[in-house]
């Protein structure tokens, strides 16, 4: 089982930003990779940390996480795998300041000495789910446009900062010298400049294009939950970047004759008079196919009948809600008149007169039973 996201940086779930900050801090200083060289348990704990502070750091995530666990984020291809160094890098280098040297990041190996890596710029999605794709999961092949880098695009080291990605200034004020580093305003950080690029390219040497896309969604994601899908947003200019994040939000398309409310589903169904006096068997609609149930004699206006684990599965993996079926005689509007003369004479039978008993719970008591 996944770690929880608050023991990994040792916060409370109540921690402000500036803890969670200031912890996560301290464990990406501890298990840095150049501080621990080689050491494969301090990367993944350090890879750990830095997954789990940009989930908490962001308060939209943050909520989400806090209502559904790594469900929310995960669930078959959903981000939530483990961020790759390149990720943390590019993300969070600036977190750290002064505590390797004044670089931030940049004396770590494979960046270039000092060279930043970009990654490309989010793409987001709205797909449609219906209630049965949500309560069985689905895997979705979607058409996305997205900017890669066009082929024949070459690029060469920037000159302005030496593949650097960043210019180093010194001035002179009143407290001395002082030296700043900035990102290169010429490449943007990337440390390489457009060389050659087709001429259906764009200023960057990207080209936009039509990818199809496999995605695995969880039984039970609920309507506005965000999952993001790594690397299958836009791709970074410069060649050596890494490729942003498809954000896939979930429309939930309503049901004709369900109704959701949580993992629990409703069904109305209506029946006659006589199949309420006399008993009778019906079809009914779930999210797994039609079943028949049975309906007592006797069956009064308002009961509700459960059936167990035919709702909606956890997305937490909590288990499977109920389909709560509501029974509701239907009152003819319209008698012929044999019909009246039959209920005219049926009005003083004792059989006819409401007679309720102890098992026949108030309204009250059924909505009390609904959320027990």
């Amino acid at each position: 089982m996944k770690e929880d996201f608050y023991d990994i940086l040792g916060v409370s779930k109540n921690a402000s930003a500036s803890e969670i900050k200031k912890a996560y801090r301290k464990k990406a200083i501890e298990y840095h990779p150049d501080k621990n060289p080689g050491d494969a348990k301090a990367e993944e704990m350090f890879k750990k940390a830095a997954e789990a502070y940009e989930v908490l750091s962001d308060p939209d995530k943050k909520a989400r996480y806090d209502q559904f666990g790594h469900q929310a984020f995960e669930g078959g291809g959903f981000g939530g795998g483990g961020m790759n160094m390149e990720d943390i890098f590019s993300q969070f280098g600036d977190i750290f300041g002064s505590a390797f040297g004044g670089g931030g990041f940049g004396g770590f190996s494979g960046f270039g000495g000092g060279q930043r890596r970009v990654k490309g710029s989010n793409l987001r999605i709205r797909v449609k789910l219906t209630l049965e794709e949500i309560a069985n999961g689905v895997d979705k092949k979607i058409k996305v446009k997205r900017k890669k880098v066009a082929q024949g695009t070459t690029y060469k080291t920037c000159g302005t900062c030496n593949g650097q990605g960043q210019v180093t200034r010194i001035q002179n004020t009143i407290l001395g010298r002082m030296q700043t580093a900035s990102t290169c305003s010429t490449c943007g950080g990337t440390g390489q400049v457009i060389d050659k690029k087709p001429a259906n390219a764009d200023a960057h040497g990207m080209l936009l294009t039509e990818e199809t896309v496999s995605i695995k969604i969880p039984a039970g994601v609920v309507d506005g939950m965000q999952l993001k899908v790594s690397g299958k947003g836009n791709e970074a200019p410069g060649g050596n970047g890494i490729a942003g994040d498809l954000l896939v939000a979930i429309e939930e398309v309503p049901h004709q004759t369900l109704q959701r409310e949580g993992d629990n589903l409703h069904y109305d169904l209506y029946i006659s008079f006589s199949d309420a006096a006399l008993g009778t068997s019906k079809e009914i609609d779930t999210v797994t196919g039609k079943v028949r149930i049975k309906i007592e004699p006797g069956t009064q206006s308002g009961k509700i009948l459960r059936l167990r684990k035919k709702g909606v599965p956890s997305v937490n993996g909590y288990g499977t809600g109920d389909l709560l079926v509501h029974v509701n005689v239907w009152t003819p509007k319209s008698l012929s008149k044999e019909q009246k003369e039959f209920f005219e004479s049926m009005r003083s039978d004792d059989h006819f007169q409401p007679n309720p008993e102890k098992e026949d719970k108030s309204f009250f008591e059924k909505v009390k039973d609904m959320f027990s």
